[in-house]
């Protein structure tokens, strides 16, 4: 394929990512308001969920764009592909963080791992968490995923009835 051919197909894509998140966000906006005005936890969650996944595939796509324009053995082949397996592994492991807290009873939570940073930041779907709920989330953190106790974050989320 050329050089033009993938130029154009990557510019679409780009476009196509674009419209996308463009509609999400005008429907997300339109759908998030309830009758007082204020956004719910449960749209708070499946916000926050988009726009992270949106930021990621975007991140994703520009990796593919340096992987398939460079060849293998560059520097910046190489940062580029030790960059997305770092972005999938974070990925996968934020997934299970949350598999294992909702596996406690919470309706819905959000894990967030930076990549920048060590910080980990737990947003659970609660009005507040007792101290046993901070424990046990902790302790998921630091002893299943190996979290530095020193950067976790647990925040509760105010949920709306």
């Amino acid at each position: 394929m050329s050089r033009t051919k993938k130029i154009i197909i990557m510019s679409g894509l780009v476009l196509l990512l674009a419209v996308t998140a463009i509609f999400n966000f005008v429907l997300a906006g339109a759908a998030t308001e309830d009758a007082g005005g204020e956004v719910t936890a449960a749209n708070y969650f499946a916000t926050y969920r988009t726009e992270r996944t949106t930021t990621r595939n975007e991140e994703l796509l520009q990796l593919n764009s340096i992987l398939e324009s460079t060849e293998a053995g560059n520097d910046a082949y190489e940062e580029a592909m030790a960059l997305k397996l770092q972005i999938v592994e974070m990925m996968e492991r934020e997934l299970l963080l949350e598999t294992y807290i909702k596996s406690l009873g919470y309706t819905d939570a959000v894990v967030s791992i930076g990549l920048d940073s060590d910080n980990v930041n737990v947003f659970v779907n609660a009005d507040e968490l007792a101290y046993n709920d901070f424990l046990t989330i902790y302790n998921i953190l630091t002893e299943e995923a190996g979290c530095d106790p020193a950067n976790v974050n647990i925040m509760p989320i105010n949920s709306e009835s």
